[in-house]
C-alpha cells in the first residue's frame, strides 16, 4: 500500500494488502477490505465502507455528499460489498437522514459514467451500463441489469433479475423478473434468456409468464389481476414475491405495452 504519490488520511482504516495506485486521494472515516485495488485519481471520501476484491477504476469519487438541498451534514455513509467492480468516473453519493447510507451490494458492476445518488440500495449482481443515472432513494433488487443511458427516477423500485433497455426513461416501478422497454417504459416480456442463465428452469419461467399474462394481457385493473393470481395460481416464491411488490408499489408499475388502465 506504500505508494508516495498517494494521499490516505492517518485515521482511514486500510487492509494491509489494499493497492492504491498514484493520485489516490483518501479521506478520514473510510474502511476498504483486504485484496481491494484502487486506480489512479480515485476519491475516496468521508464515510465510506467498502468491502474485499472491489476494482475502484480511475477518476471515481466515492461518498462524495449528497446533491440534495436538504442534506445538513448528518453523518452518513456508502456501502460497498465484496467482489464488486467500479469503473471510470462512477460517481456514488453517501445517504441523507432519511437513510443515513447508500448501499451498493456484492458482485456488481458499474460501468464508466453510472451516478448513484443518496439514499439507494442496489442489491447483489447487478449491472449498471454506462452513464445510468439513478436518482434518490432508488431500490434495485438482485440480479438487475439497467441499460446504459437510462435516467430512474427516485424512489423506483425495480425488482429482481428485471432487464431494462438502454436509454430508457423509468418513472414507474419495474416488478421482478421482467423485460423493460420503449418510451413510456412498457412491460416487452419476461427475462427468460437471464432466468434461464441463473438456473430457472421451463416451469417455473411458464409459470411466472403465466402472472405476467394476467396482469399485462387480461386488460383487468392491477387490483382484479392481483386477486384472480391469488385465486387461479397456486403460492410459490415467485408468485408471491410479484404479488408483494405489485401490492408494496407505491408509485405504481409499469404499463402494459399499449395497455391503459382501467
Amino acid at each position: 500500500m506504500n505508494q508516495p504519490l498517494a494521499y490516505v488520511h492517518p485515521q482511514a482504516k486500510i487492509a494491509d494488502n489494499v493497492v492504491i495506485e498514484p493520485f489516490v486521494t483518501i479521506h478520514k472515516n473510510v474502511e476498504i477490505g483486504e485484496g481491494t485495488w484502487i486506480g489512479s485519481n480515485v476519491t475516496i471520501m468521508e464515510g465510506a465502507r467498502i468491502g474485499k476484491n472491489c476494482r475502484i477504476f480511475p477518476g471515481a469519487v466515492i461518498s462524495a455528499i449528497p446533491q440534495d438541498l436538504k442534506f445538513d451534514g448528518e453523518e452518513t455513509t456508502v456501502e460497498i460489498g465484496n467482489n464488486t467492480t467500479i469503473r471510470e468516473f462512477v460517481t456514488i453519493n453517501r445517504g441523507t437522514k432519511a437513510n443515513y447510507k447508500t448501499v451498493v451490494g456484492d458482485n456488481c458492476l458499474l460501468m464508466a459514467y453510472v451516478h448513484v445518488a443518496h439514499d439507494c440500495v442496489i442489491g447483489n449482481n447487478c449491472i449498471l451500463a454506462n452513464a445510468a443515472n439513478l436518482a434518490g432513494h432508488i431500490n434495485i433488487h438482485d440480479f438487475a441489469i439497467i441499460g446504459g443511458l437510462s435516467a430512474i427516477h427516485q424512489f423506483v423500485n425495480i425488482g429482481q433479475h428485471v432487464m431494462i433497455s438502454g436509454g430508457s426513461l423509468v418513472r414507474k416501478d419495474v416488478p421482478p423478473f421482467t423485460k423493460a422497454a420503449r418510451d413510456p417504459l412498457s412491460f416487452v416480456g419476461v427475462n427468460s434468456i437471464g432466468l434461464r442463465r441463473r438456473g430457472f428452469s421451463s416451469e417455473k419461467i411458464n409459470e411466472i409468464q403465466e402472472i405476467y399474462r394476467i396482469i399485462y394481457l387480461r386488460k383487468l385493473n392491477v387490483t382484479k389481476a392481483i386477486a384472480l393470481i391469488e385465486t387461479e395460481l397456486p403460492a410459490t416464491p415467485e408468485r408471491d414475491e410479484i404479488i408483494s411488490f405489485v401490492t408494496g408499489s407505491s408509485r405504481g408499475i409499469m404499463k402494459g405495452y399499449n395497455f391503459h388502465e382501467k
